[in-house]
């Protein structure tokens, strides 16, 4: 196996961690963006209010992207490293 195509697997593997988290990390943003601006505008500071929310949105943009995360991973899978760890 040479360097070059390491690099290559590595740099795929990822790119392909960045568009599965992405949806996650989107929502998170967005979560913690519209849950500071409400605090900031009614001076509620409760813990819980920024927590659950967040991870609420969080576990729902997780269930509904889980086809799309697996779809990823095993194609990658497929494509790319199985034809490698065998040989071909």
């Amino acid at each position: 196996m040479s360097p070059e195509l390491i690099f290559d697997l590595l740099r795929q593997a990822l790119w392909i961690a960045v568009k599965i988290s992405s949806p996650l990390l989107v929502v998170a943003l967005i979560a913690g963006i519209t849950i500071g601006l409400f605090q900031a505008l009614t001076s509620i500071q409760e813990m819980t209010l920024t927590f659950v929310p967040k991870v609420a949105a969080m576990l729902i943009v997780f269930w509904v992207s889980m086809s799309f995360m697996t779809a990823t991973l095993v194609s990658f899978f497929q494509d790319q490293l199985v034809p490698v760890m065998i040989g071909g």
